[in-house]
């Protein structure tokens, strides 16, 4: 009976009348959005979104890898995505000889498309919720651990039965609004995707890390891949033999483009937001966590930088890397000022405060209380965790030893690992970040957060840097031969670069995760307690389910923003733009010369290159099909705006935009630049 309550609670609440443009709504559920989307410009019907008995729009996006979002754009299988999200597969096929990275790749024809051994998408076949199957057997007077229980067991029996892995079908059961509801996910997965053409980094990356998460943007960030299948259209392992995928749907592109006010519809999986959490939690991301985490990447990001400048070797074997390391950096920092000018804590503190005069006498008295110890017991051990991963788990060495001596455990041949690592590893750069990593570790962390490891070592030593010259004289995790002579993890206990990482790995085995893990626990029924709290406490208030890398409808306008008095930023921006910042001095900015060219034989500077709106976004919405009020694509996902990256813990209409590709100009390079237009064949066009 309670949980009936609870369900109808959840059901009424998350479909109010929605405000400004915020939410990610389950395409499920779409149907109770659908007046509204009406309202704003938008032709489609829930079936046309999403339906479980014929082909809809879901039909035609995928799980792009383990992070991203992909769309269909022909009925032979011809996939789009962002730049970044291919990138470390575009990087796999480079090298100095065909560095597709600089120059870009177009394949000539489908014999010419590279395979990516270990990239799937994944296609949603159905959603469905299963609250009741999940808690089936469970009341509210049991004991947390008996309800995870219960929990893992009814879920796991869901999961069997709706999965078929000879057709590589699997599901996944998801908790939503922190775990008062379930929803069983059904995917079918392709394991042979292919890549078929990706522009020049100097277009893909256009502004690289100076414009990331900025406006305006004039970033081609796209590449495109294709997916095959056997001969009866089933998911199977990349073979010579498969042919191109058939998919049930396909976007059709309009090649008549956004003005500003156009309904835009994002269909994609965003990754992760937190829209409900206290104060607390707000406080520590952005006056804690984020600008500890900033400085410490700033150090790493530096002296990549300095070698990457220095070697065009370099800068491929750190372009990946430099560029993850970059992503979100330059994404803590517009949080943090983000969460700062809204005053993010205060308005949660006062929201909280009358939260507590409305919980008086309720069951949910004294909550806020008890959430705000919690997470003043986790703080201090919690950034010593963050400390860790971005230090000492950043040094490579330290995480390629590991990796080795797991592969040897396991009986596994090390060649493959050795060749990938020493293919993309430059030791100076990891030598310099282990000691500007270590000596901030040491100045920054309290002295009862270090391990005794750190201190005997730094007084053994003496300093940091004499530390870091014995481990990498000494390990042999720096000489490819001896780590492909390994057949066997004996003998290398005493090596100096596993010890550093053991002894880390202990410390934070016995020190710090403990306590994290019993708070963690303890938050997890809090916050569910909480999440159900405030449903009852504002039932009119709109409360859609946190993002978890399954697929969800953000709905807008194209729209620019004001971020500064007398600012006010257009929503589109053009190839013009890119010419008056094109600077062949600086690597960022340096436009291929057939663009160059093209520009100056007149015609094209009005040409599309981005476009903003009010979509509700985050990671893993990049690659994300941008559609119009008929469900053509207008556009690729890719970004938020710098100021607006607070949203995945408070959605502000004044400052929340995504950014996307305006898909007018992946046309224009494809054909003009790539010279790929026989890919353009396989589309299908509206104006």
């Amino acid at each position: 009976m309670k949980r009936t309550v609870l369900i109808a609670v959840l059901i009424l609440s998350a479909w109010a009348p929605s405000r400004a443009d915020e939410g990610m709504w389950l395409p499920a559920l779409i149907s109770r959005r659908i007046d509204d989307m009406g309202a704003k410009g938008a032709h489609l019907s829930a079936e046309d979104i999403y339906s479980i008995n014929r082909a809809s729009l879901k039909d035609a996006v995928v799980l792009f890898g383990s992070g991203c979002t992909g769309e269909l754009v022909s009925d032979s299988g011809l996939l789009l995505t962002n730049h970044h999200c291919g990138y470390s597969f575009i990087q796999r096929h480079s090298s100095v000889e065909h560095d597709y990275l600089k120059d870009g790749f177009w394949a000539g024809c489908r014999r010419d498309e590279l395979p990516n051994p270990g990239l799937t998408v994944s296609f949603l076949e159905r959603m469905e919720d299963v609250t009741a199957a999940v808690l089936a057997g469970y009341d509210e007077s049991m004991p947390e651990a008996a309800r995870d229980s219960i929990v893992a067991r009814n879920s796991a029996a869901l999961i069997k039965h709706a999965s078929d892995p000879s057709k590589g079908v699997k599901a996944r059961v998801e908790a939503l609004y922190y775990a008062n509801q379930y929803y069983l996910f059904v995917y079918r997965v392709y394991r042979d995707v292919r890549l078929v053409g990706a522009p020049p980094s100097s277009i893909g990356k256009f502004g690289g890390d100076t414009d990331n998460w900025m406006w305006p943007r004039h970033t081609g960030d796209f590449s495109i891949f294709r997916i095959y299948a056997d001969a009866d259209n089933n998911p199977a392992d990349y073979s010579p033999e498969n042919v191109p995928y058939v998919p049930r749907k396909f976007f059709r592109i309009n090649r008549g483009g956004v003005k500003d006010g156009d309904f835009t519809l994002v269909y994609g999986c965003p990754g992760s937001t937190r829209e409900y959490v206290m104060s607390e939690e707000v406080r520590y991301i952005g006056e804690v966590s984020d600008p500890r985490k900033i400085a410490l990447r700033t150090l790493r990001l530096d002296i990549q930088k300095k070698y990457m400048a220095q070697s065009q070797a370099v800068r491929i074997q750190y372009s990946s890397k430099n560029a993850n390391v970059a992503n979100a950096w330059k994404k803590w920092q517009g949080e943090s000022g983000g969460i700062r000018r809204l005053g993010t804590v205060a308005a949660k503190q006062e929201y909280e405060r009358r939260f507590e005069q409305w919980a008086k006498g309720t069951r949910y008295e004294g909550l806020m209380a008890r959430l705000g110890a919690l997470y003043a017991r986790r703080e201090p051990y919690y950034l010593a965790y963050e400390y860790l991963n971005e230090t000492v788990r950043s040094i490579e060495i330290l995480r390629f030893a590991s990796g080795v001596r797991t592969a040897l455990k396991a009986g596994r041949p090390v060649q493959g690992l050795a060749d990938s690592f020493f293919k993309d590893y430059f030791q100076p750069i990891d030598e310099e970040t282990f000691a500007a990593l270590m000596n901030a570790f040491g100045k920054d962390m309290p002295e009862d957060f270090q391990p005794e490891y750190f201190k005997r070592k730094l007084a053994s030593y003496g300093s940091i840097e004499a530390w870091r010259d014995d481990l990498f004289a000494r390990t042999l995790f720096t000489d490819r031969a001896r780590v492909c002579a390994l057949d066997s993890p004996e003998g290398l206990s005493g090596d100096p670069a596993l010890e550093m990482f053991d002894a880390f790995d202990s410390w934070y085995t016995q020190s710090l995760l403990p306590v994290i893990r019993d708070v963690a626990k303890e938050l997890k029924q809090a916050n569910r307690e909480y999440m159900k709290a405030q449903m009852e406490f504002e039932p009119q208030k709109e409360f859609y389910p946190d993002a978890n890398l399954t697929l969800r409808v953000a709905y807008g306008k194209v729209a620019g923003y004001s971020p500064a008095d007398a600012v006010q930023y257009a929503p589109v921006s053009t190839l013009k733009g890119i010419m008056e910042k094109d600077n062949p001095d600086v690597f960022d900015y340096d436009v291929p010369q057939a663009l160059r060219d093209i520009y100056a034989a007149g015609g094209c500077e009005n040409q599309p290159v981005c476009f903003l709106a009010t979509n509700h976004t985050s990671g893993g919405n990049s690659g994300s099909p941008v559609l119009d009020a008929d469900g053509n694509l207008v556009g690729i996902n890719f970004d938020r705006v710098w100021e607006g990256t607070m949203s995945d813990l408070v959605f502000d209409p004044d400052y929340c935009r995504n950014i996307s590709l305006d898909i007018r100009y992946l046309l224009f390079v494809v054909e003009r630049i790539g010279g790929a237009a026989w890919l353009l064949d396989e589309m299908v066009f509206t104006y």
